[in-house]
């Protein structure tokens, strides 16, 4: 009796160790599968990435044919998507992000909310803000005060990538005072609002380059404006180590508080 049941126990043990030594075999397999497709997936991004700077290369040289601003907003779009692809951004990075406003910006220098996307795709996520400051300065050129409506914002992207991003207080102060100096120019609530944040971030860095005043300021402009959810977070986490509070109101809007030294 002892050695028959001696005898199923070995047996079932090279069964189990069978079982187990296919199954780690299958697993190991899949994994060379699994590793194989992603390789190729990167492989497949990278090239439609490679295809579509070539594409966007040839649309910075093509003549418009009076058609600049449907061109701009054609563009515009593709961004959009790009941008948007989480998935494969996670895999290929936003590097591609300048090359989109390159061309939008060529095409139609008064696209306000081009600007936006110029800044945060391209400082925050692509991680080159020379490059988006740098046309942010090579349009400046086409706008004034009220044409497009509302100019002043882009002075504040510019301002904010200059402090955050660049380190630049110099620049940024310089920026911020001229969206202030436009602001006021308007009479509505919003740009009246705009004119004193502004002129108040400029105050800071002019008292103190290194003002986390002025930093969390720039923080909350960020936040205020219409971001997604991760540009959002980060927003919060900056101003939450600089010593900032965010303070949620019972209407569901928040407020900063400053840390008592600047």
């Amino acid at each position: 009796m002892f050695n028959f049941s001696r005898q199923v126990l070995g047996a079932l043990l090279i069964v189990f160790f069978s079982i187990f030594e296919v199954g780690r075999l299958q697993y190991s397999y899949l994994q060379q599968i699994i590793s194989k497709q992603q390789t190729a997936n990167v492989k497949n991004l990278e090239k439609q990435i490679q295809t579509e700077k070539l594409r966007l290369n040839l649309l910075q040289k093509m003549p418009s044919f009076g058609y600049a601003n449907l061109i701009a907003d054609w563009i515009y779009l593709n961004f959009l998507q790009y941008f948007g692809d989480d998935e494969a951004r996670a895999q290929t990075g936003y590097s591609l992000s300048p090359e989109y406003f390159e061309v939008i910006l060529a095409r139609d220098p008064r696209f306000l909310q081009a600007y936006l996307g110029l800044s945060i795709s391209t400082s925050m996520y692509a991680a080159m803000p020379e490059r988006s400051v740098a046309l942010m300065e090579k349009n400046l050129k086409f706008l004034s005060a009220k044409v497009p409506h509302k100019a002043y914002y882009v002075w504040r992207y510019k301002g904010i990538d200059e402090l955050l991003f660049l380190g630049n207080s110099q620049a940024s102060e310089q920026s911020f005072t001229t969206a202030a100096e436009w602001a006021s120019e308007y009479t509505d609530e919003e740009s009246k609002q705009v004119a004193y944040v502004s002129a108040r971030t400029a105050k800071f860095l002019q008292r103190n380059p290194n003002s986390k005043h002025a930093q969390i300021s720039t923080w909350t402009m960020v936040l205020n404006n219409p971001v997604d959810e991760k540009t959002r977070q980060r927003a919060i986490r900056e101003i939450e180590a600089l010593g900032g509070k965010i303070i949620k109101n019972s209407d569901g809007t928040i407020r900063i508080k400053l840390p008592e030294k600047d």
